[in-house]
């Protein structure tokens, strides 16, 4: 039995087998911090027997105007559990709450344009290449901008394709956070653990040297004390010998 719910902190430590797939776009921890405290809501995982991670989805709605829409950051399921429709049913939460809770115009994606059967799946549900953009994935590969249009787009404007392709720096504000917005976590996130790890190792040689020379300083008081019964008292050794 499957059961979807909301991702939590615990599932970050349990959900690496998921992103094993090489075409998983997989971010550093920070990142998914990030998206579970600012967009709970669109961050969910589809959960097996035995409590075993299946897949999960994360997401956010963003944008102003009629560009406010949801965006599906990553969606992924672990090679055995496919063809069970478990990205399905991921995708089609994320798009009701965008459309009935958040209002949002259309929900959009990113794929690699070398991703052909991850394309062909988002266009059984619905989603149509909206525009080209060069170079997306690390510099090297192009990606696919694919929309899908929600009920308040009654006139469906948000998915009219763009005739020419367009750069990562032409991108909305936020649009493209795999590169732009991550880049700008990872650095703060980064000078911010490694303070974290330095201050915590240097506490702990602290304490731990504290607690050698204290049990040092024990064990050296117990012998000086117990030497000094053995000298002085009836029990002397000097009785054996």
């Amino acid at each position: 039995m499957t059961t979807i719910r909301r991702f939590c902190c615990n599932d970050l430590l349990r959900f690496a087998s998921v992103n094993l797939d090489h075409l998983t776009e997989t971010f550093n921890m920070s990142f998914y911090m990030t998206y579970l405290a600012r967009w709970p809501d669109y961050f969910h995982v589809a959960e097996g027997p035995g409590n075993r991670i299946m897949g999960y989805i994360m997401g956010k709605v963003e944008g102003q105007g009629e560009s406010w829409h949801g965006h599906v950051t990553a969606v992924t399921v672990a090679p055995e559990y496919r063809r069970q429709q478990l990205a399905k049913k991921l995708m089609n939460l994320l798009e009701d709450i965008s459309d009935k809770i958040d209002k949002a115009y259309f929900v959009d994606l990113f794929v690699r344009a070398s991703n052909t059967p991850a394309i062909k799946m988002y266009e059984k549900l619905g989603y149509v290449i909206y525009r080209r953009v060069l170079r997306y994935y690390s510099g090297e590969e192009d990606g696919l901008d694919m929309r899908k249009a929600l009920s308040r787009d009654v006139e469906k404007k948000s998915i009219i394709p763009l005739k020419r392709p367009v750069t990562p720096d032409e991108l909305e504000d936020g649009i493209s956070e795999s590169f732009r917005y991550a880049k700008h976590v990872d650095k703060k996130m980064f000078l911010v653990m490694n303070t974290f790890n330095v201050f915590s190792v240097v506490v702990t040689f602290i304490f731990h040297c504290t607690l050698y020379l204290y049990n040092s300083w024990i064990m050296l008081l117990y012998n000086v004390i117990l030497l000094y019964k053995l000298q002085y008292s009836e029990f002397s050794l000097s009785k054996y010998f």
